[in-house]
């Protein structure tokens, strides 16, 4: 299992799609398999030891935002000797709401695969994070990480979030399909959002069982994942999912990464500065955040806001 750690390697940047597309299947077959699943996904494992991250990804965010262009368990894979399984979506055409998906479990399943690893987290985010949590009841007692998940998009329990037209097609009420229902198997559930969107709190509002913790990203939007990748969060928050260490305690002081991140600070300015009775409060942010003056969208703010008469 060392072997496989230190042998690993990649460099998937720069590639073309169909380049890039050989090459993941071509790794994961030297340490594991790479295997179709339908039409639009594919099951890639790599096997490196006794500790397994299952993530849900698309191609387009894998090749846009992870490191080396990679899935995301792969740095896991080098860094702490993990064994990743990354179920790739071709696009997000139908939510891995597939009967080859399906199967593909199911398989897992009677395999008995899942009873090979001594810690398991499931991870996900928007509509991978639906993924992830109803695949989860595939292994019993697994851990599971999802940011911004939905929990369905059924019209009957949904109606409220309109923003997938297409995807409100799916059947999802059958195999695999209510998401909070899945996880109930699960040791540990965490799950982070941003309250701000209503939509994605709502969802989170659904998943309510006692082995649930809930977390908030106030700010981010709606690609938290993104941002929290950006601040070099994610990683850590994998890593104490995985544990089941997680908590909020530990969770507020990964959070304060967000104090350095220029876009959460964008947006909290312009929260700020929407509220007359918040001036005071807008002044103080944009004095710690102009850095005498070499931020200027900060530093222009704090000048008004000096010539109105705002004291701090």
């Amino acid at each position: 299992m060392k072997d496989t750690a230190a042998a690993f390697d990649y460099d998937l940047n720069g590639l073309d799609r169909t380049a890039w597309m050989a090459r993941i299947e071509d790794i994961a077959e030297e340490f594991g398999y790479a295997e179709p699943l339908g039409p639009n996904h594919s099951a890639l494992l790599v096997d490196a030891g006794r500790t397994l991250l299952v993530t849900f990804e698309s191609i387009a965010s894998v090749r846009r935002m992870n490191d080396g262009a990679a899935p995301l368990g792969w740095g896991f894979v080098q860094s702490h000797g993990w064994s990743s399984l990354t179920l790739l979506a071709d696009a997000e055409v139908d939510w891995f709401r597939h009967p080859a998906v399906y199967g593909y479990f199911d398989r897992m399943i009677d395999d008995g695969f899942f009873d090979d690893f001594d810690q398991i987290l499931f991870y996900g985010a928007g509509s991978a994070a639906y993924a992830a949590a109803a695949f989860s009841v595939a292994a019993p007692e697994t851990n599971v990480l999802v940011i911004q998940p939905h929990a369905t998009l059924d019209p009957a329990r949904a109606r409220w979030d309109r923003r997938h037209p297409e995807a409100r097609r799916l059947d999802f009420t059958t195999r695999f399909g209510f998401a909070p229902m899945m996880v109930e198997t699960a040791e540990s559930v965490f799950v982070l959002h941003d309250p701000s969107v209503i939509e994605d709190a709502m969802h989170a509002s659904l998943f309510d069982g006692p082995n649930t913790t809930h977390m908030t990203c106030p700010y981010l939007g709606p690609d938290a994942q993104r941002h929290l990748m950006a601040m070099d969060v994610l990683p850590e928050l994998i890593e104490q999912a995985m544990t089941g260490d997680l908590t909020p305690a530990s969770y507020a002081t990964l959070w304060r990464a967000r104090r350095a991140h220029l876009p959460y600070l964008r947006t909290l300015m312009h929260r700020l500065d929407a509220h007359d009775d918040h001036d005071r409060l807008l002044a103080r942010l944009c004095r710690h955040v102009s850095d005498g003056g070499k931020r200027p969208l900060f530093a222009k703010k704090l000048a008004e806001l000096e010539a109105r008469g705002v004291s701090l």
